[in-house]
């Protein structure tokens, strides 16, 4: 596909996002914005012309064939997921995710669905850091020793993140480049906090390589001025990329070293210069990059890998900042004191788990999941984002929620067919998966080894005993279908138009349900 046939969305208009959708639009491959304030969405509707959508839609429609995503960092895996699944390529900002873990569900989406995902490392595409990474890769300033890397100003203070995840990813990406390998070490200190309970405001990183190269990365929002400077240090000479001067005095080689004089070092301070590094805008640069990927279909500079690797760095950094400052770091999710939570759990921001829960370990939960009371779940089952387990309901070993599933009170899951309590059959247990968007209601009771499909509906006191197919209404005891339902849940006459959103299904003869056309 030709880059000026590509058809793109922004996700997210806000702080940054608004000059994503400036430099998408200048681009002339801006089709439609989306964004979770409806005043600002009609505001970037109107002054550049095109629709403002929900998500759902922008997911739905096949006019857009990629998404920059700048929405808060803690709906990264959320929002990206759900763009790559429905066969979009994705631009996401820094950070990939919060996790290492979740920036990994990413990369393992965007490979099956065969997708582009690249990750908001502007710097990567900084005309004057892309001319320093050069030079120094073709040896200018001899063998790389030192990087110090500093990132200060005073603001913009955060409240969802500590300045480590706020400002380092880019600097780490940098300083990566620049090494060419992943570092064996990885120290961090930083002060508590000063302004926003439990967030760090000042941090220092250090790393070091295989190699020998050593870097230390200093970030801070609670500077009098600001800086953002890379000093390389090398065996023949230093340079020096500080984004705060002027144009053409931002890279800076100086032909200083260290010579060894009767045996002892001695300081040689030589020359400085300036390079000639042609001015482009790295937003503008980073956007076409994108554009130039997504269209071709081939990896971006800063691809998930690139992405995966930052995260790295970020979560070991992240372990020594608690570890110096003494403390753990505020859960983002609620347990109540009666509920029990093992070790080995893990469970994403903004989840809730009630009252006399139980969740055993190996278990995941994603993020914005709401668990209801007298909830048991595990061992060693996973649940999706923004899934809704409402009281009396028990998940055990066997059983996989996607996203956005609901599942009624006391609705039952098996994971044996012929149970005995005098026979054990844990080699038996059969899985149970059940699909982004399903519904299962009050009582339902569904037996293991099927599968639930997409945006599948399951009556109250229905018994599942075999697989539902996508946007299926399924109701009684043997469940038998009853016709067709939309993903916002309406039943679907004979056109298979949503009365609400409009949505229009054709059938599936691969899966035997519906498909989502327009």
């Amino acid at each position: 596909m030709n880059t000026s046939d590509m058809r793109l969305a922004v996700a997210g208009c806000g702080g940054w996002g608004k000059n994503i959708v400036k430099n998408i639009a200048a681009l002339g491959v801006l089709r439609a914005i989306s964004d979770a304030h409806p005043a600002t969405a009609a505001q970037f509707s109107a002054e550049y012309g095109v629709p403002a959508l929900s998500l759902d839609e922008i997911a739905a429609s096949s006019e857009i064939d990629a998404v920059c995503i700048a929405v808060p960092a803690e709906l990264h895996l959320q929002v990206a997921a759900q763009m790559l699944e429905a066969g979009k390529h994705v631009f996401v900002e820094k950070p990939l995710a919060l996790s290492v873990a979740d920036g990994e569900k990413l990369a393992a989406i965007a490979s099956k669905a065969g997708r582009v995902l690249m990750v908001g490392h502007l710097l990567q595409y900084h005309p004057v850091f892309k001319a320093l990474l050069a030079l120094v890769k073709a040896g200018d300033i001899g063998t790389p020793r030192y990087v110090y890397s500093n990132r200060m100003s005073l603001g913009k203070i955060r409240q969802e993140e500590n300045v480590l995840w706020s400002f380092a990813p880019h600097d780490i990406s940098m300083v990566l480049a620049l090494a060419g390998e992943a570092p064996n070490r990885v120290l961090a200190t930083g002060t508590a906090a000063h302004v926003t309970p439990h967030l760090v405001d000042f941090a220092t990183t250090h790393l070091g390589f295989p190699s020998g190269l050593e870097a230390h990365i200093l970030v801070s929002w609670l500077n009098p001025f600001k800086e953002q400077r890379l000093v390389v240090v090398g065996d023949k000479g230093m340079a020096v990329f500080d984004d705060v001067r002027p144009w053409a005095e931002k890279l800076e080689i100086f032909d200083s070293k260290v010579d060894w004089v009767d045996g002892r070092p001695v300081a040689s301070k030589g020359a400085s210069r300036f390079v000639d590094v042609p001015q482009a805008e790295p937003l503008r640069e980073e956007c076409r990059h994108f554009i130039e990927a997504a269209a071709a279909n081939r990896p971006a500079l800063t691809d998930a890998a690139e992405g995966l690797r930052v995260l790295s760095v970020l979560e070991q950094a992240e372990t020594q900042l608690r570890a110096k400052l003494g403390t753990a770091a505020k859960p983002d999710y609620f347990v109540h004191e009666t509920a029990i939570v093992d070790d080995g759990v893990a469970i994403g921001a903004n989840s809730k788990i009630w009252h006399f829960s139980h969740v055993l370990p190996g278990s995941v939960i994603g993020g914005d999941t709401i668990v209801g009371q007298n909830v048991v779940i595990g061992p060693s089952v996973t649940v999706g984002t923004n899934c809704k387990i409402q009281n009396n309901v028990s998940l055990y070993n066997g059983v996989e929620l996607e996203d956005d599933v609901f599942c009624g009170p006391s609705c039952v899951f098996t994971n044996v067919k012929t149970p005995r309590a005098h026979v054990s059959r844990k080699h038996e247990f059969l899985k149970t998966l059940v699909k982004r968007g399903a519904t299962i209601g009050a009582n339902a009771t569904i037996i293991c080894g099927n599968t639930l499909g997409e945006y599948c509906m399951i009556g109250s006191g229905s018994t599942v005993t075999k697989d539902v197919p996508p946007h299926a209404l399924w109701l009684g005891s043997p469940a038998k279908p009853f016709g067709w339902v939309s993903r916002r849940g309406a039943r679907l006459g004979d056109d298979l138009v949503c009365p609400e959103s409009g949505e229009r299904y054709e059938h599936d003869p691969a899966t035997g349900g519906l498909k989502l056309i327009s």
